[in-house]
């Protein structure tokens, strides 16, 4: 779908500066090298809180694939959507390599909520809630894709000292693990404020989960702690 559909939630720099990294997306030592650290942890998450075999599961802001291809090795019937062209091509690339079955679109949430509600068992939105104009119209949206009984799982930033100093001068001036400029402070978004957003769109916080990643070791782990990066479950009331 082109991106001149009813929703215009996105930020054009945003999808460019994360284009410019398509083509080293599955580059364990690439641009994402933290990501591919982060997967298997944000997958299990998931897998403990939602049956995957044979579910309907959504993956909203999937760029390159990577979470969308390991929910789909589960069993789970796999929707992906992003508006940067380049991300999708890389991913549907892959999808050749790997005969991982993935049904990519170049789709905003909002759009996709317009015509298929109550469709998704569950739903992911990973790192993108932070680079979006509107979040709570992305998770409005998947309120409504969700079936009853459905859970929407979230991962983001929070907006603290410490997430500042470990994502932004850490990351991306220091280790050099992120491009410089990945992240904007000011779109940080607290635990309080994203249970605002869900409360609003009618869905029952279940669980709030610090993530941290340990680039020694190049992995993660679930932690106490969200100061820096968290995820978050969500269910629609059955």
């Amino acid at each position: 779908m082109s991106m001149n559909a009813a929703s215009d939630n996105f930020s054009q720099a945003e999808l460019d500066k994360f284009g410019a990294l398509a083509n080293r997306w599955w580059d364990p030592d690439g641009p994402q090298k933290a990501l591919h650290a982060l997967n298997p942890v944000r997958l299990d998450y998931v897998a403990q809180r939602v049956p995957l075999p044979g579910a309907n599961v959504l993956d909203v802001g999937c760029g390159g694939g990577l979470l969308s291809e390991a929910l789909a090795k589960t069993g789970a019937k796999v929707t992906a959507i992003d508006l940067a062209p380049e991300l999708l091509k890389v991913a549907r690339l892959h999808r050749l390599e790997s005969g991982v079955g993935v049904d990519y679109r170049q789709q905003s949430v909002e759009d996709l909520a317009a015509e298929a509600p109550a469709s998704f068992d569950a739903i992911t939105c990973m790192e993108m809630l932070e680079h979006v104009p509107d979040p709570s119209s992305i998770i409005g949206a998947c309120a409504t894709l969700l079936k009853p009984g459905g859970r929407l799982f979230l991962s983001t930033l929070n907006r603290t000292p410490a997430a500042f100093a470990l994502a932004i001068v850490g990351a991306e001036y220091v280790a050099r693990l992120l491009p410089k400029g990945t992240h904007h402070y000011q779109d940080f978004i607290r635990p309080s404020e994203l249970a605002a957003w869900l409360r609003g769109a009618d869905l029952q916080l279940e669980d709030v989960s610090g993530l941290a990643y340990e680039p020694w070791r190049n992995g993660a782990r679930l932690i106490r702690r969200t100061d820096v990066n968290y995820l978050a479950c969500a269910a629609k009331p059955a």
